[in-house]
């Protein structure tokens, strides 16, 4: 988050993380969180998380590591707390 706020003067509703230690580390941490909801959607309201690699298939050029996360309206705080302790 940091990072995101000196490179970018504004923020979209999606963005995308890699996790260290590949898929099974991504998905460890997509199901340790309690907001995020798995699943895929450009269009809700809520927060949810993906396995990009789960969800393209055989064949994906997506790293194994990487999750997509797309923000909802819940609390910003929560947000970052909730990634906070999935990433542990």
């Amino acid at each position: 988050h940091d990072i995101a706020k000196k490179q970018m003067s504004m923020f979209g509703g999606m963005l995308s993380l890699e996790v260290k230690g590949g898929r099974d580390a991504a998905m460890k941490v997509a199901n340790r969180t309690k907001i995020f909801t798995r699943a895929t959607s450009l269009g809700g309201v809520e927060s949810l998380v993906e396995h990009r690699a789960s969800i393209e298939g055989p064949g994906t050029q997506s790293p194994e590591g990487l999750l997509r996360l797309s923000i909802g309206l819940e609390n910003a705080d929560d947000l970052i707390e909730d990634l906070n302790q999935a990433l542990g």
